[in-house]
C-alpha cells in the first residue's frame, strides 16, 4: 500500500532481465539534466538572491514567453551593420561611420527627434558592433529571462535615450552611433539588481568590483579616443553616452526590476531614483528644445540678413 518494496523483492522482479542478480547490484544512477535545465539553474544562481526563489524559478521556468527583446535588438543592429558594410564595401575595426544615414544622431539635425533613439542601430566598425552585441547578450539575456522583456526593454531604451540626450547637453559636437547607452544601461541594471539583493547574492562584492573595473576600463578608453586620438571627422566614441546610459540603467533598474525583498529604505530609494531620472530627462529635453529654437531663429535671421544685403546690392 505504501509503494515500498524490499531489496530482495526488487531482485526477484528484475532477475528475469538479467540486470540484477543480487542485492549488491543495486546502485543509484544519476543522470545529467538537459542543457536547458542546467542553463536555467545557472541563471537562477547568478540573478536571484534567495534559494527559495531560485528553486521556484528553476522548476517553473519554461521559456514561454521567450526572451525576444535582446535577441531582436541584436539581429536588427547586425542587419543594419551588414547593410551599410555591403553598401560602402568596407568593414574596418573602427569604421566607416555612416554619417549620411538618416538614423545617426547629429547635433545639426536634432529637430529630427527619431535620431535620439534610432542611432543605436548604427555602429562604427565591427569591433564596436561585436563588443556591444557580446555584452548585451551575456548580460541582457539572463536579466530578461528573470525579469521579463518589458522591464529589460524599458531599461535598454531608457539607456539609449539618455545617451543621446546627455551627449547633446554635455558634448554637443559629437556625432553619435552605437548601442553603448543601452549596453551600459544593462550593466548598470545588473548592478542595481546586485544592490537590491546584495546581502543574499553569492559573491556580491566580487560582482560589484568586476562591473566597476570593466566599466572604468571601457569608459577610460572612450575618453582617450575622444580627446587623445586625433580624428579627421566627428568623433564616434562618446564617453558621455556611456555614463548617462549607465545612470539611466541604474535608476530605471531600481524602478522596474523585481525586488525580491521589499524594505522600507528601498521604497525611499525607489522615489529617489524616479526623481533623478525624471529631473535629468526633463532638463535635457528642455535644453534641446530651446537650443533647437535658437538655432532655427538664427538661421532665419541669417536668411533675412542675406536677402537684405542682396537687395541693397541690387542682386
Amino acid at each position: 500500500m505504501s509503494g515500498k518494496r524490499s531489496r530482495s523483492f526488487k531482485c526477484a522482479v528484475h532477475h528475469r532481465d538479467r540486470e540484477v542478480c543480487s542485492e549488491n547490484d543495486f546502485h543509484i544512477i544519476f543522470q545529467d539534466p538537459p542543457f536547458f535545465e542546467r542553463m536555467v539553474h545557472v541563471i537562477a544562481m547568478e540573478v536571484l538572491p534567495e534559494e527559495r526563489d531560485r528553486k521556484y524559478y528553476a522548476d517553473n521556468y519554461s521559456c514561454c514567453p521567450p526572451p525576444l527583446f535582446v535577441i531582436f535588438v541584436t539581429l536588427v543592429e547586425l542587419g543594419f551593420f551588414t547593410y551599410h558594410t555591403l553598401t560602402s564595401g568596407q568593414a574596418d575595426p573602427a569604421g566607416p561611420v555612416p554619417i549620411d544615414s538618416m538614423f545617426i544622431y547629429r547635433p545639426d539635425k536634432r529637430q529630427e527627434v527619431w535620431r535620439f533613439l534610432f542611432y543605436m542601430v548604427l555602429h562604427a566598425g565591427w569591433f564596436h558592433l561585436g563588443f556591444n552585441l557580446v555584452v548585451q547578450l551575456l548580460v541582457g539575456l539572463p536579466l530578461e529571462m528573470v525579469h521579463g522583456s518589458t522591464r529589460i526593454g524599458c531599461v535598454y531604451l531608457a539607456g539609449v535615450l539618455a545617451g543621446s540626450l546627455g551627449t547633446s547637453v554635455f558634448d554637443p559636437e559629437v556625432y553619435l552611433v552605437g548601442a553603448s547607452g543601452g549596453v551600459y544601461a544593462l550593466l548598470a541594471a545588473h548592478l542595481a539588481n546586485v544592490m537590491l539583493n546584495y546581502s543574499n547574492m553569492q559573491y556580491g562584492i566580487v560582482r560589484l568590483a568586476a562591473i566597476f573595473i570593466f566599466a572604468s576600463c571601457d569608459v577610460g578608453f572612450a575618453i582617450y579616443s575622444r580627446y587623445a586620438v586625433e580624428n579627421t571627422t566627428a568623433p564616434s566614441v562618446s564617453y558621455v553616452a556611456h555614463l548617462t546610459g549607465a545612470l539611466a540603467g541604474l535608476t530605471i533598474g531600481l524602478l522596474v526590476l523585481k525586488n525580491f525583498e521589499q524594505k522600507l529604505h528601498e521604497q525611499l530609494l525607489w522615489w529617489v531614483a524616479l526623481g533623478v531620472y525624471a529631473a535629468c530627462t526633463i532638463f535635457a529635453v528642455v535644453f534641446n528644445l530651446l537650443n533647437t529654437v535658437t538655432v532655427q531663429r538664427m538661421e532665419e535671421q541669417g536668411e533675412v540678413i542675406k536677402e537684405q544685403i542682396f537687395h541693397d546690392l541690387g542682386i
